[in-house]
């Protein structure tokens, strides 16, 4: 690609997510009319020209009558471009012509260079992360809702294998909200799949459509093509290492700052405890926002016998939604450092209630005690492990994705 048509839709990627469609969209300002195909093609349209200068656009062929000898030219949009016909000029302006006009309006590779902020090139974090001791990790699965299954049947061949463990279909345990045992948030919902308009999308051999790249902080104004707008952090995919979230957690460019929330509340059995924590949460979260704060961190390490913490679903979709009622939620990014998830529904759950992307700091630290106890006998390190289990995860969430026809992360 161009490098300058490149730099447009990089730059524009920080605010505005790709139109997977399916659509095919036309419009007008009186001067132009025109229509535009999403990306991914999912619609029909088709267009023929006439000898007297008539242009014709459908979704199938023959919706007019046109003698074939009036044709002067027919073809149909391709996925992601544009016809364009200038009433005033007369004339038919290409999707090239179109786009290599607009994308050198703006300096916009001058601007990513300056502004953007690339995850991988952040330098080495102010406070490294401490990891958990081996008490301290089962004290946090205890209190995070940990089983020996979950380390055993899933934590472990996500790590070892770098893919989901292979389950048989269909779920024999109570529903979530019949059982009388403790359940994870997350068990209250359920994945959903396309139907009639919208058709799942193949995760293996459609993967070239989609993505897992987002990006934290401010979306800026879509109607102001200001420079500091790409002034966020461009993440390739959403699950975190505890060395990742502490490079962006020491961010600190003078226009951009993160500030770590903590989720816990009092333990005290009393009414109102948990109801009073999210009120605060809320309260901090707006302030920061207000503040000038690009990023919250949400985190629920600060527990103890006093304190309980907030599941990580229910502080972000609390935060996320009191922001939009306050008009705050496209001015900041959240970041989730949570103890409670570890299998490829968790993380989906937090991404489709408002998170940008998560750390699952005890997860990680659990499949490190692993080998360090010798309960994965394998030669692979911890990095190797690590990575093996991101891998799963995200290879988990673009299936999730697929099935309701989702493209990429940011829609």
């Amino acid at each position: 690609m161009d490098p300058v048509k490149k730099a447009f839709y990089e730059f524009h990627s920080a605010f505005m997510e790709p139109w997977d469609g399916p659509a095919s969209i036309s419009f007008t300002d009186g001067k132009i009319i025109g229509a535009t195909l999403d990306r991914n093609g999912l619609r029909p349209s088709r267009y023929c020209v006439t000898a007297d200068d008539r242009v014709i656009l459908a979704s199938e062929t023959g919706v007019l009558p046109v003698h074939p000898s009036l044709i002067k030219e027919k073809g149909r949009l391709q996925p992601g471009k544009m016809f364009v016909v200038d009433m005033e000029q007369g004339k038919i302006i290409s999707d090239e012509e179109l786009k290599k006009d607009i994308c050198s309006q703006k300096p916009y590779a001058e601007w990513l260079n300056k502004y953007k902020i690339r995850l991988e090139e952040l330098p080495e974090p102010r406070i490294m992360f401490t990891h958990l001791e081996h008490e301290q990790i089962f004290k946090y699965q205890k209190a995070f809702g940990y089983s020996t299954e979950d380390l055993d049947n899933i934590v472990a061949p996500m790590a070892l294998d770098g893919k989901e463990p292979i389950g048989s279909m269909g779920s024999d345990i109570p529903l979530a909200i019949l059982s009388d045992q403790p359940q994870h948030l997350s068990s209250y919902f359920k994945q959903l799949f396309a139907q009639v308009t919208n058709p799942p999308i193949d995760p293996i051999r459609e993967r070239l459509v989609m993505s897992l790249a987002s990006f934290a902080g401010n979306n800026g104004n879509l109607l102001v093509e200001d420079p500091l707008t790409c002034h966020s952090v461009a993440l390739k995919q959403p699950i975190l290492t505890n060395h990742e979230l502490e490079q962006i957690r020491s961010i600190d460019t003078g226009l951009f700052q993160a500030k770590t929330l903590q989720c816990y509340f009092r333990a005290n059995g009393k009414d109102g405890s948990l109801k009073s924590a999210l009120e605060r949460m809320c309260r901090y979260a707006v302030d920061a926002v207000e503040d000038g704060f690009k990023v919250l961190i949400l985190q629920d390490r600060a527990i103890d016998s006093d304190h309980a913490p907030v599941p990580s679903l229910l502080a972000v979709s609390a935060i996320h939604h009191h922001l939009i009622r306050k008009g705050l939620r496209g001015q900041v990014g959240i970041i989730v450092e949570a103890g409670d998830a570890w299998e490829v529904h968790h993380f989906a759950c937090l991404i489709s209630f408002g998170a940008t992307a998560i750390n699952p700091y005890l997860a990680l630290s659990s499949i490190r005690d692993m080998k360090e106890t010798g309960k994965l006998q394998t030669s692979l390190s911890h990095d190797d492990l690590k990575k093996n289990y991101i891998k799963a995860v995200n290879d988990g969430l673009l299936k999730v994705f697929s099935k309701m026809g989702i493209s990429t992360l940011q829609s």
